[in-house]
């Protein structure tokens, strides 16, 4: 059961800019807890044979202090114009079940809050990026640049995206599922994107 997707991931949490779950030893999460939501747009993916091109997700979770604590706590939002087929294959691949980069999370994995199936939009480019789920989320992100007008990465991360992330302010972020709920539109909280491979 080979599969290979790849595509754009982006992120908000409610951490202040910048997470201090990337830059370890900076001490717990800004406000006791890390609430994020995670963002995937799978532009080129096949699992076991289903084509899985087009298919959007978004992991929704909480966990105390920062991510490496573990516990986590993580509900699946899973693209509703999938076909019965493309919607199997997420859940095994956001379950960890298929192996791939869910599956190293095992360890911090607590509890499974459930899996929706909702409309997803994901829309950007660049270094500017919004998703929007209907009633459950909507959140944009605008990536920070250097003194010399470029666009400012950290690198070497170990997030189960990518290893090498774009820094990003969330201009707004707002997400009420799972029982997980978060809103902030001050443009202070932190943001990722990144392109993102993942295969098993």
């Amino acid at each position: 059961m080979a599969w290979d997707i790849r595509g754009q991931y982006m992120e908000t949490c409610n951490c202040d800019f910048i997470c201090p779950c990337i830059l370890m030893g900076l001490g717990g999460a800004t406000h006791g807890t890390c609430l994020f939501a995670m963002a995937y747009r799978i532009d080129e993916g096949n699992f076991d044979g289903t084509s899985l091109n087009g298919v959007k997700f978004v992991l929704v979770g909480r966990t105390p202090e920062t991510m490496d604590k573990g516990n986590w706590e993580v509900g699946v939002i899973a693209d509703s114009q999938a076909s019965p087929e493309q919607q199997d294959a997420l859940a095994k691949i956001t379950s960890g079940a298929a192996g791939g980069p869910v599956s190293n999370l095992a360890p911090l994995m607590g509890k499974f809050l459930g899996l929706e199936s909702r409309p997803i939009e994901f829309e950007g480019d660049g270094n500017q990026w919004t998703v929007r789920v209907p009633e459950m989320l909507d959140q944009s992100v605008a990536g920070v640049r250097g003194l010399g007008g470029e666009d400012m990465y950290i690198d070497n991360v170990g997030h189960p995206a990518a290893n090498r992330l774009g820094l990003a302010h969330a201009t707004h972020s707002r997400f009420h599922a799972f029982g997980i709920d978060f809103e902030q539109e001050d443009g202070r909280n932190n943001g990722h994107f990144a392109p993102f491979h993942w295969q098993g």
